[in-house]
């Protein structure tokens, strides 16, 4: 993901302002070089009267990227995007209808003027609409890391119950509680299929995303993990949940942190695995540049010095005395393949992120081995970030291991790491499928729990 930004929260003082500021705005941001990206932002208005938004750039495939904060001060408007260290700076004129303002990310500092458009982006018709046949509630809940609130929605189904439920947890990144990317939310989807089966489901933002407190920018996997339970221990609490019929649906990290939880707390009583990996990161990340690169036509050779250039990158990270060292020696390596400026910037932030540094040397099979609860495990048949060959024989075989006597492995034909049925299996097919998540996985999914929690 590069360049891009967007809004979602005005202060009373703009309160007028927001208002005027609800539609899709457009642009075209100058990159320079004859280089230049659409810009699409959506904004709408939240329950609590702030902006929600998310943002389009068309040119890159990346469709309903999450963003925000926003702030209206008068008719000054920032926005920040966290997910790619950027912000931008605006005035909102109201006679001219449109938005002057500046990006500035990573150093540059680029001019973009924003205009309303009836651009509404693709297609995405498994979204529900409300009114919706259940009770769909804005709830908060402590995790159980110290002074982290999360913020997210309940959907309970009809009747008195209890009512059977999971918490959804999902991949790396920061991660809205629809788990929003290229357009698509797959958990508002995955939710709404399952309360409409009968399972209450509680979805959330991420640490430091969206109306949740704490700091992505530090956490590792295991504070996920406290996360997570966090939700467990909520959905617990409730008259309208059977404290004995809860469980964990992790989507590709998310997968990671369910056996986790799972295996240090007694309320979970089954776990969903969706993508989930067999191997330490650092093995994983190789296999992904595989996998794309022969999507996208690389040659054998080319694809072999880049995977020699990513392992070389990792062997400083786990061998340098500390950080300083690590950034210098990188730095090195990406000149001589020929990167530098912002590009070996961005590579090497990347690397010596907490979150990467924890993730490459982080083994799943060491959870999977304990783990005692009810399993489902399933991959998409072209998953490309979390391929099926290399994970799920391992995954497989450390359940096994655990000695445990339900458990379900499979792999669904044709569908990606989404889920989508798509043609190649390529992240840059992600946007253009209308499809958000296969009717045959919400099928498998929610016929998986219905026989293990009536």
């Amino acid at each position: 993901m590069t360049i891009v930004a967007l809004f979602a929260g005005p202060g009373p003082a703009g309160a007028q302002v927001s208002s005027s500021l609800v539609g899709a705005w457009a642009g075209v941001l100058d990159t320079g070089g004859g280089g230049s990206l659409r810009i699409v932002f959506h904004l709408a208005e939240g329950a609590d009267g702030s902006l929600d938004a998310t943002m389009d750039s068309p040119d890159q495939g990346a469709y309903g990227i999450a963003a925000g904060p926003v702030t209206v001060d008068g008719h000054a408007v920032r926005i920040e995007v966290p997910v790619v260290a950027g912000h931008y700076e605006g005035t909102f004129l109201d006679d001219a209808g449109r938005i002057d303002g500046t990006w500035h990310q990573g150093g540059a500092n680029l001019p973009l003027s924003l205009e309303l458009s009836d651009d509404s982006g693709p297609s995405r018709p498994q979204e529900p609409e409300p009114p919706y046949p259940y009770e769909a509630t804005d709830v908060s809940f402590e995790s159980t890391a110290t002074g982290v609130m999360l913020a997210g929605t309940l959907t309970v189904p009809p009747g008195d119950g209890p009512h059977p439920a999971v918490a959804l947890v999902s991949g790396s990144g920061p991660q809205d509680r629809d788990e929003t990317v290229f357009g698509h939310k797959p958990f508002l989807v995955l939710a709404d299929h399952l309360t409409r089966s009968g399972i209450a489901v509680l979805r959330y933002d991420d640490r430091g995303v969206g109306q949740s407190t704490g700091n992505i920018a530090t956490a590792i996997t295991p504070d996920f993990a406290d996360d997570a339970e966090g939700a467990v221990q909520y959905l617990a609490t409730l008259p309208a949940i059977d404290p004995e019929a809860i469980g964990i649906i992790g989507h590709s990290e998310g997968a990671i942190v369910a056996p986790i939880v799972a295996n240090r707390s007694d309320d979970v009583a089954f776990v969903v695995l969706l993508a989930g990996t067999g191997v330490p990161g650092e093995e994983l990340l190789i296999m992904q540049l595989i996998a794309t690169n022969r999507a996208m036509g690389v040659s054998e050779q080319v694809m072999a010095q880049r995977s020699e250039l990513q392992q070389e990158l990792f062997r400083v990270l786990r061998s340098a005395p500390d950080d300083s060292a690590a950034a210098a020696q990188a730095r090195e390596i990406l000149a001589d393949a020929g990167m530098t400026g912002q590009a070996a910037d961005a590579q090497v932030s990347g690397l010596l992120n907490p979150w990467m540094r924890y993730f490459l040397e982080y083994d799943p099979l060491l959870e999977l081995r304990e783990l005692q609860v009810p399993v489902l495990s399933l991959w998409g048949s072209k998953d490309m970030q979390v391929p099926p060959e290399g994970n799920r024989e391992p995954v497989e075989q450390a359940l096994a291991d655990s000695g445990n006597p339900d458990v379900t492995v499979n792999v669904l034909p044709e569908l990606n790491h989404l889920f989508q049925t798509s043609d190649t299996g390529a992240p840059t097919e992600y946007a253009t499928i209308e499809e958000t998540m296969s009717p045959v996985a919400l099928d498998a999914i929610s016929e998986w729990i219905a026989t293990r929690v009536r």
